[in-house]
């Protein structure tokens, strides 16, 4: 995995959402402070119902909030190498040897944060 990507698993175990958005607030004031970390990978799983869980809608939801202090989020559905956001990414970042990249994994939401 590349050092300029914070990886915060809010899935193992499972939590309220308030505590999924108080430590998504805390990893993007961490990354937004650091001189090398650049985006956030977010574990949120997929939910057992096979439609997305509480946990995935209250990330990208969260996610949806700080559009303003984000370059992009990446739905784990479009993380590839040739996808537009990805692919800048990549440019600017470095190569991210994450194994989720082109497995089109919706339980994961990267943050590029500003």
């Amino acid at each position: 995995m590349n050092p300029a990507i914070h990886i915060l698993d809010v899935a193992h175990p499972p939590r309220p959402a308030d505590v999924v958005e108080q430590e998504l607030l805390e990893a993007f004031g961490c990354v937004r402070n650091s001189t090398t970390l650049r985006a956030i990978k977010v574990v949120h799983g997929y939910g057992s119902t096979g439609k997305g869980g509480v946990t995935r809608e209250t990330v990208r939801n969260w996610a949806f909030r700080q559009r303003q202090r984000v370059r992009a989020v990446i739905e784990g559905e479009h993380y590839a190498a040739l996808e537009g956001s990805t692919e800048t990414m990549i440019r600017e970042i470095g190569p991210l040897g994450d194994a989720d990249l082109g497995a089109g994994n919706p339980g994961i939401t990267i943050l590029w944060v500003r």
